[in-house]
């Protein structure tokens, strides 16, 4: 027993090298110990969480474990983390929410940066061990220590921008210095993340091991034969004004095609620390802290830490057990296909079954071509298709642990299946439809288990709309609700919980958006001019193209449906809508709708170009009201009427499940921080001018009486 003990001790050592077992030091959330050949081992393991911030806590404590490591007199220090997810995913926002004094922040920063410059001043290899994610202030940690050595699968990246901010803890100074200036900016400016390949190509980490191989890698960077990456010949020529301007230039241009100056700061602020002080990291340290101190309390960057927030909220929701293994998808169309490919990637077992044999090929080989793109392992890439199973037969549907229907959109038909496959389900299988609209208790007569009966709305694309609505019904059972969030939170997505309704809670704001659209547009204002006016209020897109995203039909349908079962009025559909359905210009998908379309589903040139000129500021508040104002009057109704819980559900649902503007921080924060007599003022001015649709609800009382969520 004992060799065996020793066997495993030893094998359980090498799937994470951590140095020597015993520690010659423990703190809260650091822990070091001093190897035999002088190396000290310094350990992250945040207490009380599953994964490594830098909080002040944390960081504090690193400039006490400094102190005393260098009383050991080593001969190096590697720094690791002990959580099995990764390195250092980021700074603890939560320690700067709701902070508003810039100079206070200022403050905190230099103290943060005189720690972070003692680790890089020491005059000993500094080595980072770098294994998963490594984002923002932790990938600001790694990049003072002399030497990166990254695991296998790491992946690095500075999010910041998409919290409405630019690196704060040295990285905008040391990554333009370490790496090419222009791939460093390219990082920052996106917040998109590299992966261990692309990250030694660029210099970023000295090495790639595997985890076997850590120690032999520290080695040799504590003996000198890692050598680390400079910037090269474009670093060098960067590093002079004028080549720095031309690039700044460039670098303006290509953002301004995805975040507008107006709506998101950070990168254009970024941009000019860079040019200005490119070259000189004393002077860009100084600008920095300033610049992130001031960025920090600015609305934009307090609104997109609320929508953090929010999705840290959502996800919460999709703890647990769901018991799901096996997933089984009836209907290989766009929906279907896409969703059997997600919980394929995310590691479910999954069969997919249509009337259509054709229809299952096409899935497949758009879930290969998705997998092609997205997974950077070519076994990982292979282990998804084995878990993607064709189904002509639907045999899948008896083994399955849940059964997701994604038929066409029509009640006769889901019940149809529904008849088909429940009598095959397993005992405790849970029973999904995916319908967009259609309320469960239509959809659940007959059905001899209500209790495992549950709505599971994804929304389009599948692959990167993070949201699925959750929809409860009075029959449906606690157990079968908390597995379908489990399940949620299996494949990486947001639950969040809706009762059943028509067009339950997403669909249903939407819908009122969209038809104004097509009121507007056929009351002779240009298509370009209204998709206009919405992204100048911060819309990703605006409601005409986005109905041909979804569909032309898909839009009819559910405003017919909503007309039809909900008492509030809604305009009539026009007339050319129904035709252009009918002859089958149903949007981006049929190549055609209301903008014609290439054959890789972008708008025609000559149209982007009339779209382009129609960007008219000015004009634009008066149409954008007419658009957002009635989704926010359907979203307090719904609040009011208990479909959706509560207000951060709603703005949550709104932002991931349809892209509302996030640096308004959610459509309900909006209306809070515009003024919700504001809104009620400016619905019944609609009102007056337009109509009874926009006759601001009753829900906006309460809601004035109502504390906002924090």
């Amino acid at each position: 027993m004992a060799v065996s003990q020793t066997v495993w001790e030893v094998l359980e050592r090498r799937n994470m090298e951590l140095g020597p077992p015993e520690a010659t030091g423990m703190l809260t959330h650091w822990r070091y110990a001093k190897a035999e050949d002088g190396v000290v081992w310094l350990v992250l393991d945040r207490a009380e969480e599953s994964t490594n911030t830098l909080s002040e806590a944390v960081i504090a404590e690193l400039d006490r474990v400094i102190s005393e490591v260098q009383g050991l007199s080593p001969r190096a220090l590697v720094i690791r983390s002990a959580k099995k997810g990764g390195f250092v995913a980021g700074a603890d926002i939560r320690d700067f929410r709701g902070v508003r004094d810039a100079g206070e922040v200022e403050k905190r920063m230099r103290r943060a940066h005189e720690v972070v410059d003692r680790l890089a001043g020491l005059p000993i290899p500094t080595i980072a061990v770098i294994h998963g994610h490594c984002l923002g202030g932790g990938l600001e940690l790694a990049l003072a220590c002399k030497h990166r050595i990254a695991v296998d699968g790491a992946s690095f990246g500075f999010p910041e921008v998409l919290l409405g901010l630019h690196p704060g803890l040295g990285g905008t100074f040391r990554l333009t210095s370490l790496i090419d200036p222009v791939e460093a900016m390219t990082m920052m400016l996106t917040g998109r993340t590299v992966h261990t390949k692309k990250a030694k190509a660029l210099g970023l980490v000295d090495t790639v091991v595997e985890e076997r191989h850590v120690e032999n890698a520290v080695k040799a960077a504590v003996s000198g034969e890692l050598k680390s990456a400079t910037g090269g010949l474009r670093a060098n020529l960067l590093g002079l004004g004028p080549a720095r301007r031309m690039a700044a230039k460039r670098m303006r241009a290509e953002t301004e095609k995805k975040a507008p100056r107006a709506h998101y700061p950070a990168p254009y602020r970024l941009i000019d620390l860079w040019e200005e002080h490119g070259g000189n990291e004393r002077n860009m340290q100084r600008a920095e802290i300033r610049s992130f101190s001031q960025l920090l309390v600015g609305e934009t960057a307090q609104n997109l830490m609320r929508v953090f927030f929010l999705r840290e909220g959502l996800k919460r929701r999709g703890r647990g057990e769901s018991g799901v293994k096996h997933v089984h998808v009836i209907g290989a169309g766009t929906m279907g296909g896409d969703i059997a490919a997600w919980c394929a990637a995310r590691g479910k077992r999954v069969t997919l079954t249509d009337l259509e044999p054709k229809a299952i090929a096409a899935a497949i080989g758009r879930a290969s071509a998705f997998y092609d793109k997205k997974l950077h392992s070519s076994l990982d890439r292979r282990d998804a298709l084995d878990r993607l199973i064709p189904d002509f037969d639907g045999a899948g549907v008896s083994k399955a642990d849940l059964v997701i229907e994604a038929v066409a959109e029509k009640e006769a038909v889901k019940r149809k299946v529904f008849e088909a496959v429940a009598p095959r389900m397993k005992k405790n299988a849970i029973l999904a439809t995916n319908t967009s609209s259609i309320p469960l208790e239509s959809l659940r007569d007959g059905l001899a288990f209500p209790e495992r009966f549950v709505g599971l709305h994804f929304f389009n694309p599948v692959t990167r709309m993070e949201l699925v609505e959750i929809v409860g019904h009075d029959e449906a059972g606690e157990k079968t609700l908390q597995r379908a969030n489990a399940f949620c939170g299996d494949i990486s997505r947001l639950p969040a919980s809706v009762k059943s309704a028509p067009g339950f809670l997403v669909n249903r704001a939407l819908t009122p958006y969209l038809v104004e659209a097509f009121v507007i547009f056929d009351e002779g204002v240009p298509k370009e001019v209204i998709d206009a006016a919405a992204r100048e209020f911060g819309m990703p897109m605006g409601p005409i193209e986005l109905a041909d995203r979804v569909g032309l039909d898909i839009c009819l349908e559910v405003a017919r449906m909503l007309q039809e079962r909900l008492e509030e009025p809604m305009p009539d559909v026009p007339e050319w809508l129904v035709q252009k359905v009918e002859n089958g210009e149903t949007g981006r998908k049929a190549g055609k709708g209301l903008y014609t379309y290439d054959e890789k589903g972008r708008p025609k040139s000559d149209e982007v170009r009339v779209a382009k000129k129609a960007e008219t500021p000015k004009a634009d508040a008066v149409l954008a009201d007419r658009l957002v104002l009635p989704m926010l009057n359907t979203l307090v109704r719904c609040l009011r009427e208990g479909v959706v819980p509560d207000e951060d559900t709603a703005d949550g649902a709104m932002i991931f499940g349809t892209g509302f503007a996030p640096f308004r921080g959610g459509p309900l924060h909006y209306a809070r921080s515009r003024g919700t007599d504001e809104i009620v003022t400016k619905l019944q001015q609609l009102e007056e001018k337009h109509g009874p649709r926009f006759a601001p609800d009753a829900g906006w009382e309460r809601l004035k009486g109502q504390e906002a969520p924090s």
